[in-house]
């Protein structure tokens, strides 16, 4: 029973990395035309005493800033530009269809060790 309860533990981890992992592509989709903004990445590490996977610190994308022309802007300079976001709409998308997998993988593992459970019980209750 203990090798079940540990199969629900690090399906049940691994959802809730992919979770936070989903949210902050949700919050740097949210923020791609936010002048400024600095895409943020996560990722992931193993807890070596419960083997659960952890997230691990929000980063900030050190890639450039995308320099976009509007002179009617008010945070425009002389020449007209102004630094918008580094976030890109292609890579967030492919990111969040990963993470989707990942959680959906981990709830198919949840979702077996469920079951398996439920027929150890059932076997002993005859």
């Amino acid at each position: 029973m203990g090798d079940l309860n540990l199969s629900l533990g690090l399906s049940a981890s691994g959802m809730e990395a992919q979770a936070t992992r989903l949210r902050h592509i949700s919050e740097n989709i949210a923020n791609a035309d936010t002048p400024g903004y600095r895409r943020k990445v996560i990722g992931f590490s193993t807890d070596h005493e419960t083997r659960q996977v952890v997230p691990g610190p929000v980063q900030l994308d050190n890639r450039e800033l995308r320099s976009v022309f509007d002179p009617g802007n008010p945070l425009a300079d002389e020449s007209g530009h102004f630094q918008g976001s580094n976030v890109d709409l292609v890579i967030e998308i492919a990111d969040a269809r990963e993470a989707q997998r990942g959680y959906e993988a981990n709830l198919r593992i949840f979702d077996q060790a469920r079951q398996m459970a439920q027929g150890l019980f059932d076997l002993l209750r005859r």
